[in-house]
């Protein structure tokens, strides 16, 4: 036993005398190379599905839209989609649907492509359901979602700035923290500039790799910022460096509900008493603004939140929208929108009530506008207009919000992607069809300011 009393086997190395004996081994290790895998190989698609997303594209309590990526080898007409109705009992895909796909073919930087997509319909509210997408033989797990009520119940969902640079390796941890806050959440609103070059298909690799999984159970509800415009098409290069990317439309089966020539990047969604729009500031604002004042007129939902890329009051040095603020801040006053979701900053700003030309400090009627950011890519904010209009502010710190609609109250909360609560208040809807907001910010922002000043400092 002596001869033994101090080795000891741990995880396939030998333990003597308190150290591991594989020092050798290490050493030759660093000594060798790895070669980067390239794109090519890396994102490469196979006819086993990937990049399975969730959309809505109509009734979210009736339907919902499934699109997926494969190889050429999947050709048109051989892409299907199956779903049930979830059950405990395992054999459930027995009584599937199969519904064809309609298939896209994307010539990509790194290659051609198939996309195929699929609007499940005639779906009962607020039922379980399990699908799976494939061509017969090679198929996506069964993977589950529940349709939205047909009638006004709470629920929530989570908000996103800017995704755009070091989407794998630091956006992803924006992701996975918002999943593991709010996992029950009905769908994702993603702020614009999802990437950084509009046709570079290994940032849209990475866009879908750092949502995984959480793609397929949770719809996404995307606007077009101004880097998902410009680039280089598979057509040649865009005029003026403006066109939508190539990916947008083969990636998301969206509604096509806006105005001509904007469908599927501007478009409306109701949500169990909640109106969502998704605005273009990248094409076509004037033309948006008979089309936004009508389904405002209309909206017979008790809330209503927009989402859009350029925000209307700017949070960064040397930014300003007056083009998106004179074309649509009168419709936004007039018909009393409760939340503007925005993103294109790198920073953090939101406002109290605020209306045009009334000091938000001031005013209780109007609407809460944010500006956030849940990717690395940092700006400086602008001093003058924190002091004009946000009630709240941030610079150098990735976030995400959480926000639920509860009857007659609407709670929102941004966090960091290491837990801290960052920013709160609640919106309470009132007899005089005045929003009152009650502020619930905890002390956290000072203490993250100071902090991130430090790591900075520390960095230099």
């Amino acid at each position: 036993m002596n001869s033994v009393k101090n080795l000891l086997w741990v995880g396939g190395a030998v333990l003597l005398g308190g150290a591991f004996a594989f020092a050798p081994l290490v050493a030759k290790a660093t000594q060798q190379q790895v070669a980067k895998v390239a794109a090519e190989i890396q994102y490469r698609p196979t006819a086993v599905p990937d990049r399975i997303i969730l959309n809505f594209k109509s009734d979210p309590a009736t339907s919902i839209a499934v699109t997926w990526r494969t190889d050429t080898t999947v050709a048109p007409g051989m892409a299907i989609a199956q779903i049930a109705p979830v059950a405990a009992y395992p054999k459930f895909g027995e009584k599937a649907d199969t519904v064809k796909a309609e298939s896209t073919p994307l010539e990509s930087d790194l290659g051609p492509a198939h996309y195929h997509a699929v609007e499940f319909t005639g779906l009962k509210p607020k039922t379980a359901y399990a699908y799976r997408v494939g061509d017969g033989t090679n198929w996506s797990e069964w993977i589950q979602y529940t349709t939205a009520s047909d009638k006004p119940e709470p629920f929530e969902f989570i908000y996103f700035g800017d995704a755009q640079n070091d989407i794998k390796s630091l956006w992803s941890r924006t992701v996975r923290s918002a999943y593991g806050d709010a996992p029950n959440a009905k769908f994702i609103i993603h702020a614009g500039d999802l990437i950084n070059n509009s046709d570079t298909d290994e940032e849209w690799a990475e866009w879908h790799y750092a949502g995984g999984w959480v793609n397929s159970m949770m719809p996404s509800v995307p606007s077009p910022g101004n880097h998902e415009y410009g680039g280089r098409s598979s057509k040649g290069v865009r005029p003026g460096g403006k066109g939508l990317s190539d990916h947008w439309k083969p990636t998301f089966t969206l509604p096509e509900n806006g105005p001509a020539g904007l469908e599927e990047t501007a478009y409306y969604v109701d949500y169990q008493g909640a109106r969502i729009i998704s605005l273009n500031t990248q094409d076509k604002v004037e033309e948006q603004k008979v089309w936004l004042d009508k389904i405002l007129a209309e909206n017979p939902n008790k809330w209503t939140i927009l989402t859009f890329h350029r925000p209307i009051y700017s949070t960064a040095k040397s930014r300003d929208n007056k083009d998106i603020r004179d074309a649509w801040l009168p419709i936004f006053d007039k018909h009393k929108v409760d939340l503007v979701l925005q993103g294109h900053d790198h920073t953090y700003g939101r406002s109290r009530n605020m209306r045009a030309g009334v000091n938000v400090r001031n005013d209780q009627s109007g609407t809460i506008y944010v500006v956030s950011v849940s990717g690395p890519k940092m700006y400086d904010l602008n001093a003058e207009n924190k002091k004009f209009w946000m009630a709240r502010a941030a610079e150098d710190t990735q976030l995400y919000q959480v926000i639920k609609v509860d009857g007659d109250k609407l709670h929102y909360e941004a966090r960091t992607p290491t837990g801290e609560l960052y920013d709160a208040f609640v919106l309470e809807k009132q007899k005089s069809n005045i929003n009152k907001l009650v502020e619930n910010t905890p002390k956290t922002p000072e203490y993250l300011r100071e902090t991130t000043k430090k790591n900075i400092a520390e960095a230099k």
